[in-house]
């Protein structure tokens, strides 16, 4: 029980840390452009994991020579898995980021959570297209989602922000890198890819950065309290969090409480920026919420499943 309540806790604080790094997120580029930021504050992750990586590789390192043979050559064998998922990790993220990241400049802190949690809602109908089932729940919270959406982002004169477009975006983004996570996170060391990804998505921001924005040693000193939180706690400190829970975690359990990170955004943008939403967009989000939640809840087992297990255990 103190195991579980531990692991909760970490859950908790990682839906914190992420949903209030919208704001980080939005009062950076008050200082810097979108690209900078991203560039920054993925760079900043990947360093954060160098020495998380060094001492999670001392504790497993094996003792005996025929032992470390063996897991050298299995280190070789998988070396070549880890760094292509870690790129296309990296190219997805950056993708996702950078839509969600320009975004925020004309659209609010708050909302970009909301819209950007429906990549819950994204991924099981994506996974149609490599032969996963999707259920009755995800259908269901596919169209509380629409409703939902409609309230949060459609304006008076039934036209939508260009700010809430690219959100949309990005969750899309955010969507594909989660499958890419799904296919290699069991092949490769999740810490080792985790970093590689962001060492990538800082790269390709890089350039749009420099060539477009061109920052000064000036703005981004400015912007540094939001690049520290975004960097550091947001892509560093809270991913480690997130691995070590989840070892022990149900899974069901793990999305639900991470899922709170919308709400988070929600909140801390009204205590710290002061955004406020109007009847109709509080409607929206409660609506996006109860989506998210319907799309996380396990589906009852098939019949025909049961049995299987049923004669599995005995």
């Amino acid at each position: 029980m103190k195991q579980k309540i531990k692991n909760n806790s970490m859950l908790m604080l990682t839906a914190l840390i992420w949903g209030s790094a919208f704001v980080a997120q939005s009062v950076g580029m008050d200082y810097i452009g979108p690209f900078t930021f991203n560039s920054i504050r993925c760079l900043m992750g990947a360093l954060v994991l160098l020495p998380v990586i060094w001492i999670l590789g001392r504790k497993s390192r094996p003792k005996s020579a025929g032992v470390q043979d063996s897991h050298t050559q299995a280190g070789k064998e998988d070396k070549k898995t880890l760094w292509i998922g870690g790129i296309l990790c990296g190219i997805a993220l950056a993708a996702g980021s950078s839509f969600q990241q320009v975004g925020l400049l004309y659209s609010s802190a708050g909302k970009a959570g909301f819209i950007t949690a429906l990549y819950i809602l994204i991924v099981p109908i994506l996974g149609i297209f490599v032969g996963k089932r999707v259920g009755i729940k995800i259908w269901a919270g596919v169209g509380i989602a629409t409703v939902g959406i409609y309230f949060l982002c459609i304006k008076e004169g039934f036209y939508i922000v260009f700010g809430d477009l690219l959100m949309m975006a990005g969750a899309l983004m955010f969507a594909i890198h989660i499958l890419i996570i799904d296919y290699f996170a069991p092949r490769a060391d999740g810490v080792k890819l985790s970093c590689i990804q962001f060492l990538v998505s800082g790269i390709l921001c890089a350039a749009p950065m420099l060539i477009w924005e061109k920052p000064t040693t000036g703005e981004i000193l400015a912007a540094h309290l939001p690049l520290l939180y975004a960097g550091v706690l947001s892509c560093g400190v809270a991913y480690t969090l997130q691995v070590i829970a989840q070892k022990n975690a149900d899974p069901t359990v793990a999305s639900l409480i991470l899922s709170l990170e919308s709400v988070f955004a929600a909140l801390t943008s009204w205590v710290i920026m002061n955004e406020t939403r109007t009847p109709k967009e509080l409607f929206g989000c409660v609506l996006v919420f109860i989506a998210i939640i319907l799309a996380q809840l396990p589906e009852k087992a098939p019949q025909r499943d049961k049995k299987q297990q049923q004669l599995e255990s005995s």
